[in-house]
């Protein structure tokens, strides 16, 4: 049996469905299927993404339309094809039942049109809008995750440490056992402001799969984080083995910002955006006292552990190259006018390659991105960090 590696973003978002109507109400009109299918496979160069609002029912309808249109057709193994891209269907969903400090969101994938189809008649039972993306679900999390199993589905923990709407984010459940059947949950993902080291000073995460992915809600953000798998071919069947280990599938890496450029990553006020520590009694700025609880603050609450597991898929601090100080849209589009794909500029292109298209500067910056070597100033209190120009 021959394995590749795939790149695989597994968070993605719609913004409106094909009639105009938002689906996820904070993300881009522009962020369509059809368009998030192509920005994938002609722009990013991802070969395997996940879009987490095909519980829809005018998601699920342009999809069809694609393979109506002969341009996607559905895959044996689970997925639907689209051009250089396979897609894989999801859905998150908010829970705050009786057993958590919610809400925590979950994200769950589903291997067909037709399960995802069933899937979405049960779920308007127990949500108030099935149109939109990220409900409250109304009921428990073990009955949702037990619902998912019964059609075959996988389910994950969704940016599982960011202040809000995740299971360690609130600062009163302390291990995911109070909230979810342990055995029915595929994997965790860390989220923009963590990586799997940090993650992994949680003992009860030993157990667990990682992802990492973009949560999207721009067709430009899609890639800002993604991993890289090592599958026979990108399909769902896959995609389950990769998070269990089975049959010669895993994650090899992962690639994501370094924590400290996620929007939670510190502790800061919530009034005024001043960085605070945790022992502060009062903002030292606005002299008020309201904050919003850092990840790395978080994480350092829940400790247990201070190794990495062994066999874990090392973690690629990089960033898209947008974050790039003079990566505007004019170098970007020369940059993917030469290299074909984002993928091939990130991973391909050597420093010789890039000086021939970009200023040495930026190329420099490129080749520093994929060692982790950038400058950074860490973000917070829902304010991304940000990439500094190196020192000359």
């Amino acid at each position: 049996m021959t394995f590749q590696n795939y790149f695989a973003d597994m968070h993605i978002h719609v913004g409106n469905d094909m009639y105009n109507q938002p689906v996820k109400i904070t993300a881009s009109k522009k962020l369509t299927i059809t368009n998030v299918l192509l920005e994938a496979s002609r722009t990013k160069g991802i070969p395997f993404i996940g879009v987490i609002d095909c519980h829809a029912p005018a998601v699920q309808e342009e999809i069809h339309q694609l393979i109506r249109d002969g341009d996607a057709y559905e895959l044996a193994d689970g997925g639907i094809q689209f051009e250089h891209v396979t897609l894989l269907l999801g859905a998150e969903i908010e829970i705050y039942d009786d057993s958590c400090q919610g809400p925590i969101h979950v994200l769950c994938y589903m291997p067909t049109l037709e399960t995802m189809a069933y899937f979405t008649k049960w779920l308007e039972q127990h949500i108030t809008n099935i149109t939109l993306s990220s409900q409250r679900y109304y009921g428990s999390a073990k009955e949702l995750q037990a619902k998912v199993k019964e059609y075959g589905g996988l389910f994950l923990l969704a940016h599982v440490f960011t202040p809000f709407k995740s299971a360690y984010g609130k600062g009163v459940n302390r291990s995911l056992s109070e909230v979810f059947d342990l055995t029915n949950i595929d994997g965790i993902e860390v989220g923009l402001s963590a990586d799997i080291t940090m993650a992994d000073h949680i003992q009860e995460l030993h157990q667990f799969t990682y992802v990492t992915n973009s949560d999207a809600h721009s067709l430009q953000k899609i890639g800002r984080e993604y991993q890289e798998i090592q599958m026979k071919e990108p399909s769902f069947k896959d995609f389950s083995y990769a998070l269990h280990h089975k049959h010669g599938r895993k994650m090899v890496r992962h690639y994501g910002l370094n924590p400290k450029l996620g929007k939670y990553y510190r502790t800061v006020c919530a009034i005024c955006g001043e960085r605070m520590h945790m022992n502060d009694q009062e903002c030292p700025h606005c002299h008020r006292y309201k904050i919003i609880k850092g990840v790395s603050e978080r994480i350092d609450e829940l400790t247990n552990e201070n190794t990495i597991k062994p066999d874990r898929p090392p973690y690629v601090y990089q960033v898209p190259l947008e974050y790039l100080p003079g990566v505007g849209p004019k170098t970007y589009q020369k940059l993917l006018n030469h290299f074909s794909t984002e993928m091939n500029v990130i991973h391909r292109a050597t420093y010789q390659d890039l000086i021939e298209v970009v200023h040495k500067d930026i190329a420099q910056m490129i080749v520093d991105m994929r060692s982790g070597k950038l400058r950074i100033d860490a973000g917070g209190g829902g304010i991304y960090g940000k990439v500094k120009r190196n020192k000359k």
